[in-house]
């Protein structure tokens, strides 16, 4: 599948140093609002394809490279080279402080040469089981919170694994009474073992415009490289995720597979993903992106925005907007009573959009949604329609678990389901809860009330025909198939395995959503 010809107005980012101490923005308004005419101008470097004088709406540099880096229906090639001593300072300081460093590199995408820039590793969950030289950063922290033992495992901060889960090296988690293999019921992303002697296996967030003021490529500033995890190299479920989420008519990434190669070490295809920047911000119009962090709540703290720096982060228009439209909807969400709610909430959500996202991530069984360890999500914020926008994030754990779900289960980190309770107790014949589910106000809220629940039961019989019930979603597994192969260094047994195991997924759960009554009306 080929997603859109990417028709983005780039705009200018904040200096390197403001950016990373956005969380002083609420403070320091008139200081930026100095700096913008300051930092405002570039170099412009020989190997420039399209260059301007830097301003607050225009970039000084724009690589347009020789392919589309998010076409489906090429090969692409991806090296990056970078110094030991770089990568060395880049682990020691992780592996100290959990702080993910950008270090300098060269990096040449389908043949277009681009010096200077920057990379660091990314994900929280995803680099879990990371060792260097033997040890994981959870050896000799105590592993899991409380004090359980997890050598190459490490949660998210401030999660209790649930009782009875085993890290990488033990019992991997059940999924329907079965043991989970490549994530799904028959090792998982949990499994995982990353090396740091392996570089090209890791995965990356490279920066083009870190160490080079208001560069872009095709115009990002950002691009992530997916691992390549003992559990799956292809990452063929998360490409699957994006694909379905795009198909489905929400805002999603465009995502590639590209051979990839690091300091002359080649490697499978790897997952290329289109980052949600400041560019991605422009292509959704005029409004702001904010990003939901791993290690913030839903919770309302008061006015002031120096307390919601862990919640979210501010993505584009810094300087110009601040958090203000997401501390209201926050505040609102929290204190509204049910009746409120339901009166007042179309006025601030794209309720059907809402809808649909949650029906998605039920449908493609991903537990690390809104609600989820993670908190994986956007919020965009329409200035015209004073409206906010779910975005899906991060879906390499989608299509995991229990393809038996039904519309109305809450998906479990236990890779099981929650069915709903009555006077406390599992409905008769169901088994009790597997795992650890999290929860999110807005979702919780959402889904109580009955006219809401309605919307998100159509909205769910809408994607089931169109994206299970016709075939669609493995028409789009099948494209992935052959665009992977596409590229230097595949690997046609692991991508076949992959592709096997989720058509016997997505086939199974066709089945079991037919007969869900919410799905067929009986």
């Amino acid at each position: 599948m080929t997603h859109p010809t990417n028709r983005r107005r780039l705009r200018h980012r904040i200096p390197i140093k403001l950016r990373h101490n956005w969380k002083l923005v609420a403070l320091c308004t008139a200081f930026l609002a100095a700096c913008w005419g300051v930092f405002g101008s570039g170099t412009i470097r020989p190997y420039v394809t399209t260059a301007r004088t830097a301003s607050a709406d225009t970039v000084t540099t724009n690589l347009t490279g020789t392919k589309d880096l998010f076409d489906t229906t090429v090969g692409h090639e991806v090296k990056l080279t970078f110094t030991d001593a770089a990568y060395q300072d880049m682990l020691t300081e992780y592996y100290a402080s959990g702080e993910k460093k950008y270090v300098e590199a060269d990096l040449t995408i389908d043949g277009t040469r681009i010096p200077s820039v920057g990379v660091r590793l990314k994900g929280n969950s995803t680099l879990m089981g990371l060792t260097w030289n033997g040890k994981s950063r959870s050896s000799g922290r105590g592993g899991f919170p409380g004090g359980r033992p997890a050598e190459g495992f490490e949660p998210p901060e401030g999660i209790q694994p649930p009782d009875g889960f085993q890290p990488p090296g033990g019992e991997q988690p059940q999924g329907n009474g079965q043991p989970m293999t490549n994530g799904r019921p028959g090792g998982g992303m949990f499994g995982a073992q990353l090396k740091a002697e392996e570089p090209e296996k890791l995965p990356w967030l490279i920066s083009f415009d870190e160490f080079v003021e208001g560069r872009r490529y095709q115009g990002h500033t950002q691009v992530a490289v997916r691992p390549a995890a003992t559990g799956s190299t292809t990452m063929l479920s998360e490409a699957l995720g994006i694909s379905v989420v795009g198909a489905a008519g929400e805002p999603t990434q465009r995502s590639a597979y590209s051979s990839f190669n690091v300091n002359g070490r080649s490697s499978t295809p790897r997952l290329l993903v289109e980052y949600l920047d400041e560019g991605y911000a422009e292509d959704l119009g005029d409004g702001v992106l904010y990003k939901s962090l791993a290690t913030g709540s839903f919770t309302y703290k008061g006015e002031d925005q120096t307390q919601y720096v862990n919640d979210f982060k501010q993505i584009n228009k810094i300087g110009g907007k601040d958090l203000q439209p997401v501390i209201d909807l926050v505040k609102w969400v929290n204190e509204a009573s049910d009746a409120e709610f339901a009166a007042g909430l179309a006025d601030r959500l794209e309720v059907e959009s809402f809808a649909r996202y949650l029906a998605l991530q039920n449908l493609m069984v991903n537990f690390d949604d809104m609600a989820g360890p993670g908190k994986n999500y956007y919020l965009w914020y329409d200035s015209g329609s004073k409206k906010f926008t779910v975005i899906t994030w991060d879906l390499n754990l989608a299509f995991n678990g229990d393809a038996t779900a039904g519309v109305h289960d809450s998906i479990s980190m236990g890779f099981g389901r929650d069915r709903p309770r009555q006077n406390g107790q599992p409905p008769q014949g169901d088994r009790p809860r597997s795992g650890m589910t999290m929860g999110h106000p807005l979702k919780e809220k959402f889904l109580k009330n009955a006219t809401f629940k309605k919307v998100y039961e159509e909205q769910y019989r809408n994607l089931y025909n169109t994206l299970l019930a016709d075939g669609s979603a493995t028409k789009l597994l099948d494209n992935l198939v052959s665009s992977y192969q596409l590229n230097n260094g595949a690997d046609t047994a692991a991508i076949e395995t992959d592709a096997s195991t989720l058509r016997t997924f997505l086939q199974a759960r066709t089945e079991s959503l037919g007969a869900d009554k919410a799905i067929n009306g009986s």
